[in-house]
């Protein structure tokens, strides 16, 4: 089947389980794995496609959250204005952060990442209008455009799918335009790209803003579904799952991040049930206790993903499809040798 086929038809399959996704699942909690696909996604710029490995993300997710709950909360402000601030405060933070930190590389960049993203977090901690360690509380969800109720769950599915979509399609697009052209000549050769005339660091800080803008963007959702925003989406651990979803699914892949987040969500959240429903089924108390393990069971993921899959779920996927049509490729031509002579 031709590779374009093959990726149309995944797509139209991914579509139609995400329209009917809401009548079989709790719409809450598969909002809340869009936004995290989102967010992977957006990680997944920066790191996959740029060669950049923030530890600082965190920052712009929870800063994101935190703007949109104050002001949806607080002054009233229409659900689409809120969002759309949310992304502005990520963006311009994404901005300060990204100036600052692509002045190094490697390790060097990442630990900048990760001091500034804490400096954040404390500010949060210390800021009346964070709320502190009680986090912003009762966020409405109001009106889109004054004509969508949000505070339908179905309605509101429907409106972060579609926002989500949209951002995941904007990623697809840098990715394959001139622009990310030159980004992945950037990760893969930052020296020669710089010898054709490219300004790295421009480029490096437009995808830092980027990605900053789209976690902003997941951010936000993720707080008008929910209706809070906590200290827990500003910190670092948040950075550090985010590196886990992207590198569990598969890093430089577009659908990598997203399966990757779906797996971690759904086990930071389902574990528990499914560890009750097994006890319930052997007997095994031990099962019982597999809620109060997510972050053991997450580590023995990633250790298998690293030792056995080192490109991650999607990106081994892909390398075995791709073995395998080069397989038939060469046996089809094994069988015909008069036409490589003829070629030749």
């Amino acid at each position: 089947m031709p590779k374009k086929l093959l990726y149309a038809l995944a797509l139209a399959i991914a579509v139609a389980i995400a329209l009917a996704a809401p009548f079989f699942g709790y719409p809450v909690f598969l909002m809340k794995l869009l936004c995290f696909a989102l967010f992977a996604c957006a990680f997944n710029l920066l790191i996959g496609f740029t060669g950049l490995l923030s530890f600082g993300h965190a920052a712009f997710f929870g800063s994101a959250g935190y703007v949109t709950g104050y002001l949806l909360a607080s002054t009233g402000l229409s659900p689409e204005l809120g969002i759309l601030a949310g992304v502005a405060a990520s963006s311009v933070l994404g901005l300060v952060v990204g100036a600052l930190a692509i002045r190094r590389q490697g390790i060097y960049f990442s630990m900048i990442t990760l001091a500034l993203a804490q400096m954040v977090y404390f500010a949060a901690l210390r800021s009346p209008f964070t709320g502190g360690e009680d986090g912003l509380q009762g966020v409405p969800r109001g009106r889109l455009f004054g004509m969508l109720d949000l505070g339908k769950d179905l309605t509101l599915y429907y409106v972060v799918l579609a926002i989500c979509a949209a951002g995941f399609a904007l990623i697809v697009r840098t990715v394959h335009s001139p622009f990310g052209q030159v980004l992945r000549a950037i990760k893969e050769n930052e020296p020669r790209a710089i010898s054709l005339g490219y300004d790295a660091d421009r480029y490096k800080l437009l995808a830092f803003v980027l990605s900053a803008s789209l976690t902003g963007l997941a951010g936000a959702t993720k707080t008008l579904v929910l209706g809070f925003e906590t200290l827990t989406d500003v910190h670092w651990t948040m950075s550090g799952l985010v590196v886990l979803m992207t590198l569990v699914g598969g890093m430089g892949t577009m659908a990598g991040p997203i399966v990757g987040a779906f797996l971690i969500v759904a086990l930071e959240n389902k574990l528990g049930d499914w560890g009750t429903s097994l006890a319930g089924r052997t007997g095994v108390d031990w099962f019982g206790s597999l809620g109060e393990s997510v972050g053991m069971v997450t580590g023995l993921i990633f250790i298998v993903c690293v030792l056995l899959f080192r490109r991650g779920i999607v990106g081994e996927a892909q390398a075995l499809l791709e073995r395998g049509r080069r397989g038939r490729s060469g046996d089809a031509a094994r069988m015909n040798p008069s036409r490589d002579r003829e070629a030749a």
